[in-house]
């Protein structure tokens, strides 16, 4: 299991981060510090976000067509990783919701794996237990819902399964006939 990087040598190297980030105070800025924490310490980080389950979406702009990072709580079900849009009970999802619409299939990172996943919005009765969930387990989802008019969007982040004919032959398990020759 990877060492924990102590506290003081975290915030070390977040500083040093920092200096190549330009600080204004933005919304970004504190996703870059989060990020750089998230990455620095195998998928753990501290302040607001300390001991919940944090993952980093890696996305495309759907209008700039840059690549996007941001890091987001997600409520695991089954193999998938459930997101909520919920921009804190903005009135409007955020731009991430609006990139996964336009293009699905993504990366996440969480802990130290990196994962394919196709993104799907979950709506009706399933939405509804699932936000309820959430909410259950960190209420200030309730309270966002609450602050805003909008239904707050929930998308399913599903993994990839490996491609067949994969160029990397260890992709790929040997046919039955193959173990059974084997045995």
């Amino acid at each position: 299991m990877p060492t924990m990087l102590s506290e003081t040598a975290t915030l070390s190297l977040i500083r040093r981060r920092r200096s190549d980030v330009a600080m204004s105070g933005r919304t970004g800025d504190w996703n870059a510090q989060t990020i750089a924490e998230f990455r620095l310490n195998h998928g753990k980080v501290g302040g607001p976000w300390k001991g919940a389950p944090l993952l980093l979406l890696n996305h495309i702009g759907a209008r700039s067509g840059k690549p996007r990072v941001n890091p987001m709580m997600y409520l695991k079900d089954g193999d998938r990783y459930v997101v909520f849009a919920s921009k804190g009970g903005a009135d409007t999802s955020p731009d991430w919701y609006y990139n996964l619409k336009g293009r699905p299939e993504v990366q996440i990172e969480v802990g130290d794996e990196t994962i394919d996943v196709h993104a799907m919005e979950i709506t009706g009765p399933e939405r509804d237990r699932l936000y309820a969930r959430q909410a259950s387990l960190y209420p200030r989802f309730a309270d966002y819902q609450r602050k805003t008019k909008r239904v707050i969007p929930v998308m399913a982040l599903q993994p990839r399964a490996k491609q067949r004919g994969s160029l990397n032959p260890s992709d790929e398990e040997p046919p039955a006939s193959n173990q059974a020759l084997a045995s």
